[in-house]
């Protein structure tokens, strides 16, 4: 049941098109949470939540240098969700 719980995650964090825009920035590199905020017209405070939302799915890995947060994109929840849907088209 545990895998359907990640795979909802992962599904609900990138039916946002502000978590995806992240997702896109940071598939480039590494970023800080304040480069990931600056294109957005939101607070840093909205922008942090979004990052939660990828965090919990997993999508997001956070490393704190000092005052410095530093965001990484794991693809990896990706592949579980991309296999439910391999899966299901096969079946129809």
């Amino acid at each position: 049941m545990e895998q359907a719980g990640s795979l909802d995650r992962t599904l609900q964090a990138i039916a946002d098109p502000t978590r995806r825009a992240i997702l896109a920035r940071l598939a480039i590199g590494d970023a800080r949470v304040t480069d990931i905020a600056q294109p957005f017209a939101m607070s840093l405070n909205a922008v942090s939540k979004h990052l939660r939302v990828l965090e919990q799915a997993g999508l997001v890995r956070r490393e704190v240098r000092g005052r410095e947060h530093r965001l990484s994109f794991d693809p990896a929840p990706l592949d579980e969700a991309a296999a439910w849907i391999e899966h299901h088209r096969r079946l129809s």
